[in-house]
């Protein structure tokens, strides 16, 4: 229905005829002139309909409602004034589904909105440049991120949304009826990519769904989010992590180049380091203590030491390394010699946590132990420990959620806008 996008179009064009289809971004009459502003996913063009140039039939056409979707037939014309540096001469208009209801708020941004009224009506509010600009930057984030792991070597897999077990042992899962048996959507693809590692295809990558049922409400957590992992076998943490820092690189690298115009829209910036520092979990704590922070070795960082830790640290990326063994997953590793620490790494951006992994235990009567350690019953997780009563490697990973990643880039607040349909507690539509 189209023969170019508004993007494709420049003053060079002067005199082609084209084929634009779209929205009515805004419109304004002044008796003899009529003008629309026609957007669509790349960009928003000037149609300028003039009495006495125009046909009787073109002018009566541009008397549209914004936010109509339309098919514009038109002649290029090279206009300085124009912001583009042309505009778009009308010789058909035809309103391609007549509005047949009010829309439930200004597109443009004009009169604000609250986000609650625009993700109850998430289909207009994409039409918004700012959610437009959003999920051009999430594209490429996915886009990116695919791309290094290809040339790092890594194969992509699917593992499944379904499992018949909390595969990481936590209650806060969502259980349901699965024909005879109960089952729960997944926590996390941790069982299953260490599984495709142990079962010989050494380097996965895979971009999945994960549930969490938990009853939070802040701008940092939903319920379904995805999640783009990597697991890596004949490997420790050192090598994770160094594959981890290589991909962050790259997708901010990626974002940089091509999502310009998106950046510019929502007023925000990405500078890529050259390369991605790392601090102690000890040391962190330290720096926190200096700057009057209550911490202790061996908790969890709040959201607000971790804001903090991002004042203290020079760096927008960075890693956290070395964490205390009992604040993370029992498959973390311990490190050799000082079992209180393990090989677990978190990386962070402009002061959020966007990445977390660590070296796995591969040997099963160590995860006996660490099962034990927390009063865990080993039997309870035998359909985690068994694979590794096979013969597992060494191995390592990490993930890294989307959402988050997304919100950092675009200089979002709350990650429900840059999810494309936000579940968390409260919403389950649209």
């Amino acid at each position: 229905m189209r023969t170019h996008y508004i993007g494709e179009l420049s003053p060079g064009m002067d005199g082609q005829e084209v084929v634009l289809a779209g929205w009515v971004h805004e419109v304004r009459d002044i008796g003899k002139i009529k003008f629309i502003q026609l957007r669509d996913r790349t960009g928003i063009a000037q149609v300028t309909a003039k009495k006495g140039e125009a046909s009787d039939d073109v002018m009566k056409a541009m008397s549209l409602v914004k936010e109509s979707v339309v098919k514009v037939r038109g002649r290029m014309k090279a206009e300085k004034q124009a912001k583009k540096g042309f505009e778009i001469v009308p010789l058909e208009v035809v309103d391609l589904n007549p509005i047949s209801t009010l829309v439930p708020f200004e597109v443009t941004g004009k009169v604000p909105a609250e986000i609650d009224v625009r993700l109850d009506n998430r289909c207009i509010d994409l039409r918004r440049l700012e959610s437009t600009a959003v999920f051009k930057i999430q594209h490429e984030v996915l886009r990116s991120f695919r791309e290094k792991m290809l040339e790092l070597g890594f194969e992509e897999i699917r593992p499944p949304c379904i499992t018949g077990a909390a595969t990481e042992g936590g209650t806060e899962v969502f259980k349901f009826d699965y024909f005879e048996k109960h089952a729960y959507l997944v926590q996390s693809p941790q069982l299953y990519k260490q599984l495709a590692v142990i079962g010989g295809m050494d380097k996965v990558f895979m971009t999945v769904p994960v549930f969490r049922a938990e009853k939070h409400n802040t701008t940092t957590h939903l319920n379904e989010v995805l999640q783009m992992d990597a697991e890596m076998g004949f490997a420790d943490h050192e090598d994770a992590m160094g594959a981890l820092g290589e991909t962050a690189l790259h997708v901010l690298s990626g974002v940089k180049k091509n999502c310009g115009e998106a950046l510019k829209t929502l007023k925000s910036d990405v500078s890529v380091p050259k390369e991605v520092p790392r601090y102690t979990y000890s040391e962190c704590v330290e720096r926190l203590k200096k700057a009057g922070e209550k911490m202790e070795w061996g908790h969890d960082f709040t959201k607000e030491q971790d804001k903090k830790l991002s004042e203290l640290i020079p760096e927008e990326l960075y890693m956290i390394t070395e964490w205390p063994t009992k604040v993370r997953a029992f498959y973390s590793h311990p490190i050799e010699g000082a079992p209180e620490k393990c090989n677990a790494y978190d990386l962070m951006y402009r002061g959020l946590e966007i990445a977390s992994g660590a070296q796995r235990i591969h040997k099963p009567e160590m995860l006996v132990g660490a099962l034990r350690s927390r009063g865990l019953n080993p039997d309870e997780f035998e359909f985690y420990v068994k694979p590794f009563k096979f013969g597992a490697p060494p191995h390592a990973g990490w993930s890294i959620g989307l959402e988050r990643l997304t919100m950092k880039l675009a200089g979002m607040e709350n990650i429900r806008e840059a999810c494309l349909f936000p579940r968390d507690r409260h919403r389950l539509t649209p």
